[in-house]
């Protein structure tokens, strides 16, 4: 803003060219994010007219402001209406977990401090506090080894982050720094995956130049199930050229593990990389119940998780890690005059991950970890595997629901049916309940496809879940399709 013009005409500014209404600002978002957070356990997960709840924050750009107070607080009473719950007890429809009250406060500091946890030089408490909380990550996960590793923004990032490791370690075993030279004059780099791997490891390798369709996946049957015998007879095949092997810790539709211990055994004998996408499912780890699920995942050569999901953390937020020091470093170094040189002795993210600019993620991931500590994750994950164990028995039990898949940690994946339908009939009336569902918003999940048949596959992960919230799904579901029919 300019505070007037001097004599021949031209603008005067004042102080500051914005004015500072910062408290009333924050006053006003407090206040609505509260009401928000307080309503989150009664509310319908999708509110009526969600779908065009931003329309009326469009048109042209303002040529004059209306003050930061009123925009913000136009926008607060236009978003807390229009948002899906998906923070809420009752979101089922992906794999989203909630925000715990310690990750939603340091969330907000993080916001308010505004460090880029890129270079220790532009925030020495960013780069240290994201070395606490990964080191902490590692531990949770029985990663007990020297592995570099960084916080991302998800999965996806996570995924490239590794496999990027992995793609400059193929490249060195054919004596190449691909980072530098790129793949050109390479043959292709074999990719050998389960039925279960994710859609984001596959971007991931189109991403790199390494391609999607390079992926071999070797399933043993129309359920995903890796087939060993295939993946030995494909690696000794190799005569000892290396290879990427894509391992899967959480399948989405039913929860699905790959046998990570049986693959390490063989990527070791066969010299090839062993990647490990744990999204959500890494987080088996944490309890004697379900740490058999990822046997050997200490003895890959990498591993990602999420934390937008199990750790419930804001969006967003990822992990990957590298049983390789250095290695990331090779792939993700950024040179200039002006930026820290590989000789810093000093943590520098930046260096180990695509992202210069980098939210510092640390604030929610260390305050979380530090206030519900191992014994708290610990219960949090074994309080939804006994939620989805739960809701499994509950589907064996009604007639008009089947149950598609076993349930090992905290998808169950089922269908309604009814007697006499054809599949195709079964599909119809399933992809009906699933829409139907989501526009209902009591619960929310929606309809997947599952060995060639469409079905449901709730995801049990978000703080706030209780017994209640997980019987609603059934309750409802039957209720609709009573109505629909």
């Amino acid at each position: 803003m300019v505070g007037g013009t001097d004599d021949q005409g031209a603008p005067v500014p004042t102080e500051r060219p914005l004015p500072d209404d910062s408290d009333a600002v924050l006053d006003l978002a407090a206040l609505r994010a509260r009401e928000y957070v307080a309503a989150l356990d009664t509310d319908r997960v999708r509110p009526a007219g969600v779908g065009n709840g931003a329309t009326s924050l469009g048109g042209p750009l303002p040529e004059v402001g209306e003050g930061a107070v009123k925009a913000v607080a136009r926008l607060a009473e236009t978003a807390t209406a229009a948002a899906v719950r998906a923070s809420g007890p009752r979101f089922f429809h992906f794999v989203t977990g909630g925000t715990t009250p310690a990750a939603l406060g340091a969330d907000w500091l993080a916001s308010a401090l505004d460090q880029n946890a890129a270079a220790w030089a532009g925030s020495p408490l960013g780069t240290e506090l994201e070395t606490v909380a990964v080191s902490w990550l590692a531990d949770l996960f029985g990663l007990t080894d020297q592995w570099d590793g960084l916080l991302t923004t998800g999965a996806t990032s996570a995924n490239l982050t590794a496999l990027a490791a992995a793609r400059r370690w193929w490249g060195q075993q054919h004596g190449v720094d691909v980072d530098l030279d790129g793949l050109t004059g390479l043959s292709q780099v074999p990719v050998f995956a389960s039925g279960h791997v994710h859609s984001s490891a596959v971007k991931a390798l189109g991403v790199l130049g390494i391609g999607r369709s390079t992926v071999r996946r070797l399933g043993e049957d129309d359920s995903g199930g890796l087939d060993l015998a295939e993946l030995r007879d494909r690696l000794a095949a190799l005569d000892g050229a290396p290879a990427i092997v894509l391992a899967t810790a959480g399948e989405v539709n039913t929860g699905a593990f790959d046998p990570v211990a049986r693959m390490a055994d063989l990527t070791e004998r066969h010299n090839a990389w062993l990647h490990v996408d744990g999204a959500f499912g890494l987080f088996a780890a944490v309890s004697p119940r379900t740490a058999h699920l990822v046997d050997g995942v200490d003895r890959a050569d990498s591993v990602i998780s999420d934390g937008h999901k199990w750790l419930n953390v804001p969006y967003d937020c990822g992990f990957a890690f590298v049983r390789h020091p250095g290695l990331l470093g090779s792939v993700f170094t950024n040179t200039g005059p002006y930026l820290p040189g590989a000789a810093d002795p000093h943590p520098n993210f930046g260096n180990l991950g695509p992202e210069n600019s980098r939210r510092s993620r640390a604030f929610a991931v260390w305050a979380t970890l530090a206030a519900y500590g191992r014994a708290g994750y610990r219960e949090l994950v074994e309080h939804h595997v006994g939620l989805a164990a739960r809701f499994a028995r509950r589907v064996e039990r009604e007639p008009d629901l089947e149950l598609l898949a076993e349930a090992p940690l905290n998808i169950v994946c089922f269908r309604h049916r009814r007697p006499g339908r054809t599949e195709r009939q079964l599909d119809e009336l399933n992809t009906r309940l699933g829409e139907a569902v989501l526009a209902d918003g009591r619960v929310y999940f929606g309809t997947t496809v599952h060995r060639g048949r469409v079905a449901f596959r709730p995801a049990i992960v978000n703080w706030r879940t209780t017994e209640a919230d997980v019987d609603l799904i059934a309750d409802v579901l039957l209720e609709i399709a009573d109505r629909i029919e």
